[in-house]
């Protein structure tokens, strides 16, 4: 039963197509989540525990639907995720993009005064090693959900251009899954999302559909603000509200934030376009 409707997936509009894939995917993984929500005292570790195996079901989803839907049983490689030199270079300097990026905007919010640089008040290294793991399984999850298989959909029936801003929408729509009153808190950081989505678009397409910059570009965004913010190196001097520097310390809520990541989507894009030339 399951094979016949996954062989006539393929010819149903993109939005069903979505919902097949978003519902195969929660019968997957309910039968091994609610167990441990249930067994599982602590929520850290339920959240974690569920979060890594709703994860590896995606991926095992993603190898089955490339296989039994579009007959590509290389899907992974068919999103960007090649494991090459050539995307691991990608990623290297997707990374040193996203860090400095970071670096960038707090070392310009210093010079104007906004904070104050300090001395970390934990071991530095511990934090740092930490922030590239999270930046890493933060990048790499995103990334091949958002810039891979969900692009790959809308693209198979919107076109490129329509696809993009659908796609970016949506990426930055998913952060906002909180209650009403976190929603209403943290809207300026929406218009930076739709930007970062829209920078890691015109990323894969300058690596010629790869995914190996997004990825570390984001995973380089997420990595610069964990050591700042965890690492607690910068205090803010509140010279200017939070709406300027950013919301909770975080740049991407915040008017300067918006600002640069507009200045970097525009950069991504003016040498993805050049290169098409």
């Amino acid at each position: 039963m399951i094979k016949v409707n996954l062989d006539e997936i393929a010819q149903h509009p993109a939005p069903l197509r979505l919902a097949c894939f978003m519902l195969i995917l929660l019968l997957l993984w309910l039968p091994l989540a609610v167990p441990i929500y249930l067994l599982l005292p602590d929520s850290t570790l339920e959240s974690t525990l569920t979060m890594i195996i709703l994860y590896v079901e995606f991926i095992f989803l993603l190898k089955v639907w490339g296989k039994r839907v579009y007959q590509q049983p290389k899907i992974l490689t068919h999103y960007g995720l090649e494991f090459s030199s050539l995307n691991g270079v990608n990623f290297v300097q997707g990374l040193a993009i996203g860090l400095i990026s970071v670096l960038i905007v707090f070392s310009l919010q210093g010079l104007l005064g906004w904070l104050v640089w300090g001395q970390p008040k934990v071991f530095l290294l511990k934090i740092i090693l930490e922030g590239l793991l999270v930046g890493f399984g933060v990048g790499f999850a995103e990334e091949l959900l958002f810039r891979g298989w969900l692009l790959d959909e809308l693209k198979r029936d919107y076109g490129f251009s329509l696809a993009t801003w659908i796609d970016c929408i949506l990426f930055a729509v998913a952060h906002f899954i909180k209650p009403l009153e976190a929603i209403i808190h943290t809207l300026p950081q929406f218009p930076a999302l739709v930007l970062l989505g829209l920078t890691q678009v015109w990323g894969k397409s300058l690596c010629r559909g790869r995914l190996g910059l997004p990825i570390g570009l984001h995973g380089g965004l997420v990595s610069g603000y964990y050591i700042m913010n965890v690492g607690k190196v910068t205090k803010y001097s509140g010279v200017v509200p939070d709406w300027v520097t950013g919301i909770n310390h975080n740049p991407l809520q915040g008017i300067m934030g918006v600002l640069f990541m507009g200045g970097l989507a525009w950069w991504i894009r003016g040498k993805a376009l050049k290169m098409y030339d």
